[in-house]
């Protein structure tokens, strides 16, 4: 029974938010945005994602209210979603988009730091919870697409308000385990940061999320400029997701198997291999084809991501671990990948910054790599 709450929880949250990620830099393009405001827009979300992820995974920590402060963000993102439909100006869209990513930013980490201490002995069987996450997006993709199509883009609010709604009950579910032992908190954030493995996991994936925010914010802009529909677009998502189900349910094997760190680097070598993929074979059918890729790249990541988070934090302070991993991906990389990705589209076309930014993770990841080699010893967990 423990199992199904973070199942349901994952389910619910990524099937509300199946068109908004997807369709946010069309909706945009739809109000007349320049490329230039598109990209602060998804842009400056995740830059923002940097500071909430830490600030409100530290004070659940810090305050132990972890189920408290989840509910209070998820209900901000239903009025958020609201709210969003009603607003047409460059000024008031920022600011909502900002606070939206404040109050967002920590909700996927705290969910992962419950289902990881919900599992027990059990976390290496994480990305079969996780799983949940990616049949929720798969299933609702494609009806998404076809009801953008009947009631047009600013349906993908309507969507986001009432799924939700739902994973807001689902979080009452959830449970974060007692620690017998903590970390001071100030403590434990400056052991984190003063250790070079550490430093080097967050700069990793920075490049993951740079990449990663290419494909996801210009996915459907690239697919327009090519002359593919949105039943494309949407079937585009749904071969996506189904891609994600043998990672995620074969999750702990590929631990097993390359461990934590290794899964991170074949997960961001598999993102750059598709956005230059992408940038090579500029038509519909090839992308829908291209997309089992995606199989190897996100779900990878997240599943080493969160697992060597959980493993290599302070006592007491798993949420935050949590919190600087998702704030490194989809923080500051998501950031800077879709402020400059919006440039560089209005710029290059899809097809320049695709082959761009497939050089650009290429590049870091060779780069790390070298300076991999140049730390001695293992990984080892921080302690106090």
């Amino acid at each position: 029974m423990k199992k199904i709450w973070p199942f349901s929880f994952y389910f619910l949250y990524y099937a509300a938010a199946s068109g908004i990620f997807p369709y946010a830099a069309l909706y945009y393009k739809g109000l007349q945005l320049s490329g230039a405001q598109i990209g602060l827009l998804l842009g400056l979300s995740p830059l923002i994602t940097l500071i909430g992820a830490p600030l409100f995974t530290g004070l659940a920590d810090a305050t132990r209210r972890h189920k408290l402060v989840i509910s209070l963000t998820l209900a901000g993102v239903i009025l958020w979603a609201l709210v969003m439909p009603l607003i047409h100006s460059f000024p008031l869209l920022l600011l909502l988009v900002s606070l939206y990513a404040l109050v967002s930013a920590p909700i996927m980490s705290l969910a992962d730091s419950a289902t990881m201490s919900m599992l027990g002995e059990e976390r290496a069987m994480y990305g079969r919870i996780r799983l949940g996450g990616t049949l929720g997006w798969g299933l609702m993709a494609y009806f998404t697409s076809l009801f953008v199509e009947q009631h047009g883009r600013v349906a993908i609010f309507w969507i986001c308000a009432a799924g939700m709604t739902l994973t807001l009950l689902a979080g009452q579910g959830l449970t974060f385990g007692p620690i017998e032992k903590r970390t001071p908190f100030w403590k434990g954030i400056s052991r984190l940061l003063v250790n070079p493995r550490w430093i080097l996991f967050l700069a990793l994936t920075f490049v993951a999320g740079v990449g990663i925010a290419t494909i996801n914010s210009f996915q459907f802009v690239y697919m327009a400029e090519i002359g593919a529909s949105n039943s494309q677009m949407g079937l585009s998502l749904t071969l996506s997701t189904l891609s994600e189900l043998p990672a995620m349910f074969f999750g702990h094997r590929l631990l097993k198997r390359f461990g934590a760190q290794g899964l991170l680097i074949l997960g961001t070598a598999a993102i750059g291999l598709r956005l230059l993929l992408y940038s090579t074979f500029n038509y519909p059918v090839a992308i829908l084809i291209l997309q089992v890729l995606h199989g190897l790249t996100f779900p990878l990541v997240w599943i080493a991501g969160v697992t060597y988070a959980d493993e290599n934090s302070p006592a007491g302070l798993s949420s935050t671990a949590q919190g600087l991993f998702g704030a490194a991906l989809f923080g500051f990389g998501a950031g800077l990948g879709s402020f400059f990705g919006g440039l560089l589209v209005e710029a290059l076309t899809g097809r320049g910054l695709y082959l761009v930014m497939g050089l650009f993770v290429t590049l870091g990841l060779a780069i790390f790599t070298i300076l991999r080699k140049t730390l001695p010893g293992q990984d080892a967990t921080v302690s106090a």
